[in-house]
């Protein structure tokens, strides 16, 4: 399996753009310019998770893919935004999550520039950066409130519709749909096609897993229940049709973390209960307790070793790593050179500084979802929201343990974080209303009497 981590790789040496991909990237770029902000964020979504990332154009030696260019597109309409205030421009403010995301793509770039010194391996830190620190900035921007949220998860369900249809179609034919712009041909393991759709086998599942928790949320919505089971059937298509445990891990992930809804309100108690049941199973086990990452093979094909070996490795060689991450690590053993886990690769690639902000930026994910839902306790459909979003976090979370992040999975962290940002905080302000309601309400003379 080559590993789909833009950091590595010399990149297109020549330009790979094909005509359908020009015309569509057209309409994209000039609706992204034209449309109301709240609108943009639909043809934006569409065109980044149907291109696939083979696509690329090469001007004077830098190499563009469609999605750096989408990027700067909307960097560039964020720019020229007529309204300038942070509150405005991202929804609530730049907080600690952003701060936090910014730091982490800073620091993983500044990590990456010391480890090669090479000029053309400075390039492709910057093209990184791009992706990942202009990608959060354009999702922050495209979604600073709670209908942006409602057309996000509207566009998401569009995109799992298609390549769900394109998916299964791969099924009986064999053919992949978007192979004509550099989408991989379908493979076949142990007599089972693993199809690969726009973004991939395993990306393009994990995708589709971490967005049915959002569907089963948008189908609380009365006038949205036939776009949330288009949404549905898409992306449970998706998944099983790769047939990748990573993908299958994902969706029931989702789908286990949204069965704890009933038990929303002891979730402090059920978290120090699994630590201290894996802290229990390390002591008793004839293995490390990540070697629990062997026994994980939903499929019967899957390379679970190779996932315990990574994990053992990383922690093993913690010293190669830990200050300015380690260029050397595919010498580890037998194809440590795949970083087929999201945790290990920010490590290894970033340090122990860069492992400790990625953590901590779903840490604090999950804080402001649990918070926000604290505030808005009896109201089950705001609540309801923010769990659905914290189980769609919670994805994320499961599928880095089985693939490393590309381009597209990285835009779909984003989105979910500007989701819970612009959620987060229209119940703020929903509260701060209620509040200054019901103060108002009360009698001048009655507050003095009180006193």
């Amino acid at each position: 399996m080559e590993p789909k981590n833009h950091r590595f790789g010399g990149g297109a040496t020549e330009t790979f753009l094909h005509p359908l991909v020009v015309v569509w990237m057209l309409v994209a770029i000039a609706l992204i310019f034209t449309l109301p902000r709240k609108k943009v964020v639909t043809p934006f979504l569409i065109s980044f998770f149907l291109i696939p990332d083979a696509q690329v154009v090469v001007l004077g030696g830098a190499h563009l893919t469609m999605h750096q260019i989408l990027i700067l597109a909307v960097l560039i309409r964020m720019a020229t935004f007529r309204e300038t205030p942070l509150t405005v421009r991202f929804g609530g403010g730049f907080d600690t999550l952003d701060k936090l995301v910014v730091l982490w793509t800073l620091t993983s770039l500044i990590v990456f520039c010391i480890q090669f010194t090479e000029v053309q391996a400075w390039i492709r830190g910057v093209a990184t950066l791009l992706e990942e620190l202009g990608g959060y900035l354009a999702a922050r921007f495209l979604v600073p409130d709670r209908e942006a949220v409602n057309r996000t998860v509207r566009a998401l369900a569009v995109i799992c519709a298609i390549q769900g249809v394109c998916m299964l179609n791969e099924q009986f034919t064999h053919q992949n749909v978007f192979s004509f712009a550099g989408a991989n041909w379908p493979t076949v393991r142990n007599g089972h096609v693993r199809s690969e759709g726009a973004m991939g086998n395993l990306w393009g599942g994990a995708f589709a897993g971490a967005c049915v928790p959002l569907f089963l949320w948008l189908w609380t919505e009365r006038e949205f229940k036939i776009v949330a089971f288009v949404g549905i059937t898409g992306a449970t298509a998706m998944v099983f049709a790769t047939y990748a445990s990573t993908s299958w891990m994902a969706f029931f992930a989702g789908v286990g973390a949204l069965g704890f809804w009933p038990l929303r309100k002891q979730m402090r108690l059920i978290r120090w209960g699994i630590i201290t049941i894996l802290i229990g199973l390390h002591l008793v086990m004839n293995g490390p307790v990540w070697s629990l990452l062997e026994k994980i093979d939903l499929t019967g094909g899957s390379s679970s070793y190779h996932r315990y070996m990574l994990v053992d490795n990383c922690i093993r060689h913690f010293g190669d790593w830990w200050l300015f991450g380690y260029k050397y690590y595919g010498q580890w053993g037998f194809d440590m050179w795949d970083l087929c886990n999201q945790f290990v690769a920010v490590a290894v690639t970033g340090g122990l500084i860069s492992l400790i902000l990625f953590i901590m930026i779903y840490s604090r994910g999950f804080g402001k979802i649990g918070r926000a839902r604290t505030r808005m306790s009896g109201n089950r459909k705001q609540e309801w929201l923010l769990w659905c979003l914290g189980s769609t976090l919670f994805v994320h979370v499961v599928a880095s343990f089985g693939i490393n992040y590309m381009v597209q999975l990285v835009m779909a962290l984003f989105v979910v974080l500007a989701c819970i940002q612009a959620s987060t905080f229209s119940n703020q302000q929903a509260t701060v209303r209620e509040t200054h309601s019901t103060n108002k309400s009360v009698p001048r003379w009655r507050e003095l009497s009180s006193v």
